[in-house]
């Protein structure tokens, strides 16, 4: 069977959670938005029926799949409306890292809480002097006796006032060389030294924002996950899901915008026809439709290259995956605002927000401009700027 084609598991699942999606939608997050608060009940009802960790191992409680199986749950709740943003960061990053990188004690102590919902894990990367550049990451841990002592800060951090803990991508010295090299750890959230403070963001969001301020934390040695000296392979076996589910995330949001659009625009009718037969109205939908279909072919192609195990094919096409997303994302909400015309901006129809909402796939987790030069270097081996 070609991988073009998904299978009937497959199809059952996207059903089955479409489903779920769909019993909560948009009002959900809209109503639980504006009572400030996250999206616990849907959070928790998929973790029991076993979505949030499809791409866990069975002995864990997971469902044994991968990531093609998780974005799947990502883009179907996305395309009810009600997505679920850690679901890129929990499950996705750093089950993923645990899984492929941690020790016995810390599988058995994470996995079943992530898989089931009732655990929840942030992730810390960026840095406020860093940027894009994750090799100017200052965040540094430092030997005290069989301990470690991680100080830095981090920005815009997702979900820290829900999460147990974060999974810190630090900096230690190599003993031979004397050079930092990257190093991850499970710190939590309520050890001391640890201070959060949210950043107050114009978008609204059910996952907050948050800095990071680490003095002197100080953790066991069984806080560091995986082989000190593999930090840079493990910190991608994080990075790469990340971009896979992020574009799942925008062809949600992008196909959630259309399915308004298109319900729109077979229901308005001006001087006795729908505006839909029209094709300035109809022919930009088409396109937005076959934008959001192409990237989900380079996301499925991402993914199944993830979990068949070729990190180096992920990678090149996670990221592309993430930026045709991203920018089938934003114009397809945009076209969905545009045939709803004024009624596109007003509440009721709740489009407006996915206008800023959209932009995030463009910026994050890496920049559209950065995929680019990425693919410029990795992909056409042109050189370098910087």
């Amino acid at each position: 069977m070609t991988t073009l084609i998904e299978s009937e598991e497959h199809k059952a699942l996207r059903s089955a959670v479409s489903a779920l999606g769909n019993r909560y939608g948009r009002d959900y997050l809209t109503r639980t938005l504006a009572e400030g608060k996250p999206l616990t009940e849907l959070w928790s009802e998929a973790g029991k029926l076993g979505y949030l960790g499809v791409n866990l191992p069975e002995e864990y409680g997971g469902g044994g799949g991968g990531i093609t199986e998780l974005s799947i749950v990502l883009e179907e709740l996305g395309a009810a409306g009600s997505p679920l943003l850690m679901l890129v960061v929990s499950p996705a990053i750093c089950g993923t890292v645990i899984a492929r990188f941690g020790t016995e004690a810390q599988k058995r102590d994470w996995l079943p809480g992530l898989t089931d919902g009732t655990r929840m894990m942030a992730f810390g990367i960026t840095e406020p002097d860093a940027g894009s550049n994750s090799h100017r990451i200052t965040t540094t841990a430092r030997r005290d006796g069989a301990d470690w002592l991680l100080t830095g800060r981090k920005v815009f951090i997702s979900g820290v006032d829900m999460a147990d803990a974060v999974l810190i991508v630090g900096r230690t010295e190599d003993a031979r060389t004397g050079r930092l090299k990257p190093c991850l750890f499970i710190v939590p959230t309520d050890a001391p030294g640890f201070q959060k403070r949210p950043i107050d963001m114009e978008l609204k969001a059910a996952e907050k924002q948050f800095e990071l301020v680490l003095d002197d934390v100080r953790l066991p040695a069984d806080a560091l996950v995986g082989d000190e000296d593999a930090g840079l392979l493990q910190l991608f076996a994080g990075l790469n899901p990340e971009r896979i589910m992020t574009a799942a995330f925008a062809i949600g949001m992008g196909r959630y915008a259309l399915g308004r659009a298109i319900e729109y625009a077979r229901d308005r009718t001006v001087w006795k026809t729908p505006i839909g037969a029209h094709q300035a109205i109809a022919h930009p939908l088409a396109q937005a439709h076959i934008d959001l279909e192409l990237a989900r072919l380079m996301m499925q192609k991402a993914a199944r290259l993830y979990d068949a195990g070729d990190d180096i094919g992920a990678g090149e096409a996670a990221n592309m995956a993430k930026y045709a997303a991203g920018e089938a994302c934003v114009k397809a909400v945009d076209q969905a605002v545009h045939t709803l015309g004024g009624n596109g901006l007003t509440r009721e129809y709740g489009l407006a927000s996915l206008i800023t909402a959209a932009r995030v796939a463009r910026i994050a987790p890496v920049s559209r401009e950065m995929i680019l030069n990425y693919v410029s270097h990795q992909s056409l081996g042109l050189p370098k700027s910087y």
